[in-house]
């Protein structure tokens, strides 16, 4: 990027926004050759997006494109809804508001120590703008955050709580880290001070200290040996114990993030804890549920699985299989991204069905993971961002209520991280340049954060006339008292109708663009 260029682009921004060109700060666009183009945000500029709220009659839509629009803000008037005929023309998107799914939670990203060391690294204007672009009524409107339990590959150094003494039971030297202090617990309560709503936060192990483990190490192969179940349990509780005494009450915990990377061995470096099914369950029947369930902290919820869609209805079937008692105590099955290009979304159908109790949320997604990709850090890329909309379209649309990103913002390369294993994030930090920018990845999580709050019901969306590659939408009714749908077109200019009852929105869809419609309820 040329910074030097970047000071043109934000004062023509600066001055279009003073002379009330625009109702939000638009972004101050830095096109990527080849790509699409990045916001850029300094000390004293960064984009905005407020939410209108439809009037009786109107609707509005918000769009982001690879060809440069960041919700580009757009309002028009219902219409008759046009009789339906055989053969029409435009796409016809039909929603049933009576028809109603799954309850939405909500959707964040992760305060990693990564995460916290380059939102700390930026001068206290830019901290509070990033702060402000994720969860205020200004950005995106998180509601969730997903934090880890000790170190992860996103830490400086692999760490756990009480590493010393070994083998102290008791947990006796239980304190929490340097890292916590300093960045994870400043960054989450930041996010909860702007926040729209309140925060759920979910915490995760990645590895317990390494003596409580087979493999004395922090990745690769190893169990958890079994004279410690309880006191891995009781490490948890300790956990929340000390986030709670900092103003963090904790919404939720998973039983090990991606056990299954501890159990082949395949942990590339990553801390990891490997479990079977069995012995999962075990350790939640017998430890981990009534440690919970018995504490101060009972209705904390427990989430299992935590690991690859494709792993999880064999691993959550297995393990009910060898331990029923375990549906006592999960409230509900949490999922990450990375096999979902060749994992079936039916999957996670099948666990609504088999288990209707039960909640799926995906909490872990990040962009550039994979180990033959060029790039890691892919700036203005929208195929990226393209990748995070059509999950959660995807997700949704088979029962899941909420889906986190990873690291909330990270370096140039993709890190730190003391594993190497750089990734992209849907911000990007350059503190010696006095600047963060925001990837096509950050606009695609905002098309979904900031207009399905929690709460918000998934109704049915049907395609009552389509012509080409259908639009790929997803829909819902909102605690507002309006109807939300999120629109992806992968295609070229489409005009599409959005019939609710007697009324219809019409919508004319920019190129590979993601569009977010919001009309009045008129069924309730």
């Amino acid at each position: 990027m040329e910074f030097n260029k970047i000071i043109v682009v934000f004062t023509a921004v600066f001055l279009c926004y003073l002379n009330g060109a625009f109702a939000d700060k638009p972004c101050a666009a830095w096109p990527v050759h080849g790509k699409s183009v990045v916001c850029v945000c300094n000390a004293t500029y960064c984009d905005t997006v407020s939410r209108t709220s439809p009037t009786a009659g109107t609707f509005v839509a918000y769009t982001s494109s690879a060809g440069g629009s960041r919700f580009k803000k757009t309002t028009g008037n219902l219409q008759p809804a046009a009789k339906l005929e055989p053969g029409c023309g435009t796409e016809t998107l039909v929603l049933y508001p009576d028809k109603k799914y799954q309850t939405i939670e909500g959707f964040g990203g992760s305060a990693t120590d990564a995460a916290g060391i380059n939102w700390k690294n930026l001068s206290e204007p830019l901290q509070e703008l990033l702060i402000n672009s994720y969860f205020s009524n200004e950005g995106l409107e998180y509601n969730t955050i997903r934090v880890p339990i000790g170190g992860t590959d996103f830490s400086t150094h692999p760490y756990a709580y009480n590493d010393q003494p070994e083998n102290d039971v008791k947990l006796s030297n239980f304190t929490l880290a340097y890292e916590d202090y300093q960045y994870k617990i400043p960054m989450i309560k930041a996010g909860m001070k702007v926040a729209t709503a309140p925060v759920h936060v979910i915490a995760t192990t990645w590895s317990p200290p390494p003596w409580m483990k087979t493999n004395p190490v922090y990745s690769g192969y190893n169990r958890l040996k079994t004279q410690y179940y309880q006191t891995y349990a009781d490490y948890h509780v300790k956990f929340i114990e000390k986030y709670t005494g900092e103003g963090i009450p904790i919404w939720a915990i998973t039983t090990t993030n991606e056990p299954t990377n501890g159990l082949t061995g395949l942990c590339f470096g990553i801390n990891c804890l490997g479990w079977t099914s069995k012995t999962m369950g075990k350790w939640i029947v017998n430890n981990l549920g009534p440690t919970i369930r018995n504490s101060t902290f009972k209705n904390v919820k427990i989430l299992a699985g935590d690991d690859q869609r494709l792993t999880i209805p064999y691993w959550i079937n297995l393990m009910v299989r060898e331990h029923p008692d375990v549906l006592k105590y999960i409230d509900g099955i949490a999922v990450h991204y990375y096999t979902d290009f060749i994992a079936p979304a039916a999957l996670l159908s099948q666990l609504t069905k088999f288990y209707p109790d039960k909640f799926i949320i995906s909490t872990e997604a990040c962009q550039g993971s994979m180990w033959f990709e060029k790039h890691h850090v892919d700036l203005g890329s929208w195929p990226r961002a393209k990748g995070y909309i059509m999950d959660i379209i995807t997700d949704i649309n088979h029962g899941v209520v909420g889906w986190i990103d990873w690291n909330m913002c990270l370096n140039f390369e993709g890190g730190p991280t003391w594993a190497k294993n750089y990734v992209d994030s849907p911000i990007i930090v350059y503190p010696n340049k006095g600047v963060f920018i925001k990837q096509p990845m950050f606009y695609a999580m905002g098309h979904f954060s900031k207009f399905v709050p929690r709460g918000s019901r998934r109704i049915k969306v049907a395609g009552a006339c389509s012509w080409g590659n259908s639009i790929s939408r997803v829909a819902f009714t909102t605690p507002r008292n309006t109807v939300v749908v999120v629109l992806y077109n992968d295609g070229g200019t489409r005009k599409v109708n959005i019939k609710l009852g007697d009324k219809q929105a019409e919508v004319e869809m920019e190129p590979q663009s993601v569009t977010t419609i919001e009309l009045p309820n008129s069924s309730s």
